[in-house]
């Protein structure tokens, strides 16, 4: 029978693999998310926070894939569906929604919506593929895993300098 782990005992270790990650310690991370039917993989030490996808304030007269404001303990993040950003379909907001908090180590209080979380990944199980380049250089790396699914690695640092991510409104 497999082990259950409670939701909080989940974030608790998962909070201290991204403080590590962060500070340059333990084994190499990625974290797994879904968007939009599409895996992508995350450095840990970019990932920030994963939190449920909370009550979103809508900011009117932006884009359709920024899809509010998230108060998150007293600060106000900005949230992106991340697929629509990737001009896939909507996030469903449902119980398996989160917000993945990618900004706090570059200075930007900054929230992806994203399907669902694919847990933490071992970058040993994947195998280097060709770049898309028709991707932005936020997204054109690619790994497969040891099944052959093929996945994009986010650049946080290249996602939050993009001009189009930056630029919210209509």
């Amino acid at each position: 029978m497999a082990r259950k782990t409670s939701l909080r005992d989940f974030q608790a270790y998962l909070a201290t693999r991204l403080s590590n990650a962060a500070k340059g310690r333990g084994a190499s991370s990625w974290l797994g998310i879904e968007a939009g039917g599409k895996p992508w993989l995350v450095d840990l030490s970019d990932g920030g926070e994963i939190v449920q996808a909370s009550l979103l304030t809508p900011v009117p007269l932006t884009r359709p894939w920024f899809v509010g404001l998230a108060n998150i303990r007293g600060n106000l993040h900005a949230v992106s569906d991340f697929s629509q950003f990737c001009g896939g379909p909507a996030i469903v907001q449902n119980a398996n929604a989160r917000l993945l908090l990618v900004g706090a180590k570059h200075g930007v209080n900054a929230a992806l919506l994203v399907s669902r979380m694919l847990g933490l990944k071992n970058p040993d199980d994947f195998t280097a593929e060709a770049a898309d380049i028709s991707m932005p250089v936020w997204g054109v790396q690619r790994f497969a895993d040891t099944q052959g699914r093929i996945w994009h690695k986010l650049s946080v640092r290249d996602l939050l300098a993009d001009r189009n991510f930056m630029n919210i409104g209509v």
